[in-house]
């Protein structure tokens, strides 16, 4: 095996010690030690002389937590990439692989967070604990700019710290007794977090899916749009548009479609908006521009990919009166318990940063960094479409979709990182229908993309 098989083998093991400090001086050689006359001397590891002496409780681990499958995503790209360097230190290595933004927040919006900030120091201006659903104002002024003329009120959203973190709070909501769907591919969370909860059963090798799971496959050959007549009946229906990762974005007629759907089966909708202003005209930004959607839908959303909120962490959840519980109990009072038991409110100062992303002048920055980042997907898509490859994605959302048929995904980041040391994200870490793909994320500086697209076009010329 070369050294670069075993430096990848090496780090794709959760249980590695690839990055592990040694004190073993390999240059030590004919060391001779005395020996006993009459006994046998064994090498013990110092690992291995803990293990047999560390202390352990008597608490059980969450079995569940052994269901998942190596790391979560990401954390394991970065894995790699620290990996990269390591081998190549000199080498000037550019991410596009992980979706966290580059630009800086615009400044009417960052003012607004430091005269917050400012005013935590004076007595008029100090605030400890807020409401857990977030400050009116700002509650007030997502429903008017999402969800104006859409039947979604102040009081239906809940504003947190990011769509992730209610993600797994509604999971929370659900209980362990419910039966999933999610997008094939689809982002990690919807399914790590079902896994965690007991909702699945054991990761079957053999197909690359969690039993238990409705996987509904999204391709190029059904325009990433799942054939509803194939998917079988489950509680809760995950589903992101502008999807992450194959920047799809669903039609009006395809999203009535999974409202029917949902209804006809007595589902709840999980709709991922996050990327809903990367939408262009004529698409749904929201899943309630469906009639009938408030009866069987839930919606989050985040600051975080507009604004550049990765670090701040703003989102929202909206849920609507209408939607029911099949006894008739609400869901949103079910999910206030759970805001109110297991969160304490998002910040004041990222909050008084999202009151200033919604004012006219914070909406035409938001748009103006939008903007530059569907620059660089143009970029990005023109490269690959240059190479020929067939590319999706871009248009409605920051992530290119390119399709490197009958190649494993791992296989292709590693040559993509090894050669041009660029970081991309494999489609296969997003479900199965992912394999043979690659995501390139179109956040980052425009000299490093630009740099990026150079090395590309060496490498695949």
């Amino acid at each position: 095996m070369s050294l670069t098989q075993n430096l990848y083998t090496s780090i794709s093991s959760p249980s590695s010690a690839f990055l592990a400090h040694s004190n073993f001086n390999s240059r030590a050689k004919n060391v001779s030690l005395p020996a006993k006359r009459f006994g046998i001397c064994k090498c013990v590891s110092a690992a291995t002389q803990e293990a047999q002496t560390a202390y352990k409780t008597t608490v059980s681990r969450n079995a569940n937590m052994t269901k998942l499958q190596a790391g979560y995503l990401f954390p394991e790209i970065s894995r790699r990439r620290a990996a990269h360097l390591l081998k190549y230190p000199d080498a000037q290595v550019i991410s596009l692989g992980i979706g966290d933004t580059t630009e800086p927040i615009p400044e009417v919006i960052t003012s607004a967070m430091e005269m917050r900030s400012r005013a935590l120091s004076t007595l008029e201006g100090y605030s400890g604990y807020g409401a857990e659903q977030g400050e009116k104002a700002l509650r007030a002024a997502i429903a008017s700019t999402f969800y104006r003329n859409l039947g979604i009120e102040e009081d239906d959203i809940f504003v947190s710290d990011g769509a992730k973190c209610d993600l797994s709070r509604l999971q929370v909501v659900f209980g362990a007794n419910v039966t999933i769907a999610v997008q094939d591919p689809s982002y990690p969370v919807y399914v790590d977090s079902g896994v965690i909860m007991g909702q699945t059963g054991l990761f079957q090798k053999d197909d690359q899916k969690f039993g238990g799971i409705e996987y509904m496959k999204c391709t190029p050959e059904n325009g990433f749009f799942p054939d509803l007549s194939s998917v079988s009946r489950t509680d809760i229906i995950f589903f992101c548009s502008p999807n992450n990762p194959t920047g799809a974005a669903a039609t009006r007629e395809q999203l009535t479609q999974l409202v029917k759907f949902a209804k006809d089966n007595g589902s709840i909708i999980v709709y991922d908006s996050a990327y809903a202003m990367y939408s262009s005209e004529g698409l749904p930004h929201t899943i309630f521009e469906i009639p009938g959607a408030k009866e069987v839908a839930i919606e989050t959303s985040s600051f975080s990919k507009y604004a550049g909120f990765t670090g701040v962490r703003l989102g929202w959840t909206a849920v609507p009166k209408q939607l029911l519980f099949s006894d008739g109990f609400p869901v949103a009072k079910d999910f206030n318990r759970i805001v109110c038991t297991c969160f304490n409110g998002a910040s004041n100062i990222a909050q008084a940063g999202g009151l200033a992303c919604l004012s006219p002048e914070g909406l035409k920055a938001m748009h103006e960094v939008i903007g530059f980042y569907k620059e660089n997907t143009d970029i990005i898509v023109e490269t690959f479409n240059s190479l020929g490859f067939n590319v999706y994605g871009g248009k409605n959302a920051p992530y290119v979709w390119v399709h490197f048929p009958g190649r494993s995904s791992w296989d292709v980041f590693s040559e993509i990182l090894e050669k041009t040391h660029v970081v991309t994200t494999p489609g296969s870490g997003f479900g199965p229908a992912g394999e043979g793909f690659i995501r390139v994320s179109a956040f980052g500086h425009r000299s490093n993309v630009l740099e990026a697209c150079k090395r590309f076009k060496q490498l695949y010329k």
